[in-house]
């Protein structure tokens, strides 16, 4: 299969039609995500990402499917009610920008979609809703800052580690998403430092690399002894009964390929797609098993391991004010009131 954009587009039509004739409480489908980009494909791969909008409650919140070993469908179920209130998707940092991006619509009964675009896209980049959504994103990271002081068990680890790099990513996203959509997984760190510059704050993104990768740690020399480790990980993660969907079998080249075409322009961006996708494959595995233990020399080199967290976590803390500092600064800019 030539993986052409027109030919990832065709693969999204005809799943749309296929689920729509086997169920009838299917409001809408869209296509959105980087199928609509001009270079779709990273490392030869890519997934599909689709959203779902039933009449009722969806038995699952996020599947994926194969295609190829290349290419997967990504599928988010929501329910309608999720959109009942079109206006207040305009603070949604998700939902709302990859509604205003004018995603592909494969299948709207009724023209409930044109009419959930207008009603969600009405001064959608107006300052002040561009920051409500950005303090969503850095509200959440400040939740999941607080959540690292519950988690105390060593054995907790990779729970602690995945919760720190969700702070990392939602941080981020807050200064990303005053200059555009919230960033997606695989290319976070290639484009954060155009966000970061587009704002003028240009030292942030030194300090997310820093947070990510620690203090001397010199990547090259430990880079290739952790990939055979990291591609068992995922193999392994993938063979588990009813595995998370990040770690299904189809996500492994979607990662693996995109973190070797990233290693050598971008070395951050290929350890970040590594550490994300090998800790959520951590978390499946008992305490002693040979998986852990690679896992845990990578993040003892990262210095995110047991003894080095507590300053890990401090740090997050200063980041975090900074963040939150760096969005009451921009919202002075165009007088909007700081949060007390």
């Amino acid at each position: 299969m030539r993986l052409t954009r027109e030919a990832l587009i065709k693969v999204a039509r005809d799943a749309a039609e296929q689920r729509t004739r086997v169920s009838r409480r299917i409001i809408c489908i869209y296509l959105t995500g980087s199928v609509l980009s001009a270079d779709p494909l990273l490392g030869g791969t890519t997934d599909i990402d689709l959203i779902f909008v039933h009449d009722s409650d969806p038995a699952q919140p996020r599947e994926v499917v194969r295609v190829t070993d290349e290419v997967h469908l990504d599928i988010s179920h929501y329910p309608q009610s999720t959109f009942h209130h079109p206006r207040h998707l305009r603070t949604d940092p998700w939902l709302g920008p990859f509604i205003y991006a004018k995603p592909l619509v494969l299948h709207d009964t009724q023209h409930w979609f044109d009419f959930l675009q207008a009603a969600t896209g009405a001064q959608f980049y107006q300052p002040d809703y561009t920051l409500q959504r950005a303090r969503a994103l850095a509200q959440s990271a400040r939740q999941e800052w607080m959540t690292l002081a519950e988690i105390q068990s060593a054995a907790a680890q990779p729970q602690r580690v995945r919760t720190y790099l969700r702070a990392l990513e939602d941080a981020g996203n807050a200064i990303a998403s005053l200059s555009g959509a919230p960033l997606t997984e695989r290319r976070f760190f290639v484009l954060f430092p155009q966000r970061a510059q587009a704002i003028q704050r240009p030292e942030i993104s030194a300090r997310l690399v820093a947070m990510l990768s620690g203090s001397g740690v010199q990547l090259d020399s430990l880079w290739e002894g952790w990939v055979q480790s990291w591609k068992e990980g995922l193999e392994a993660a993938g063979q588990q009964d009813n595995p998370p969907p990040e770690v299904q079998g189809a996500r492994r080249l979607y990662y693996e390929r995109a973190a070797a075409a990233l290693w050598q322009e971008h070395p951050i961006a290929a350890l970040w797609i590594m550490l994300k996708s090998w800790t959520a494959a951590a978390l499946l595995f008992a305490s002693d098993s040979p998986q852990i233990e690679a896992w845990r020399r990578a993040c003892q080199a990262l210095q995110l391991d047991e003894d080095h967290f507590p300053n890990r976590v401090m740090e997050l803390d200063q980041f975090l004010d900074t963040v939150e500092e760096t969005l009451d600064v921009w919202g002075q800019r165009y007088g909007i009131p700081n949060i007390i």
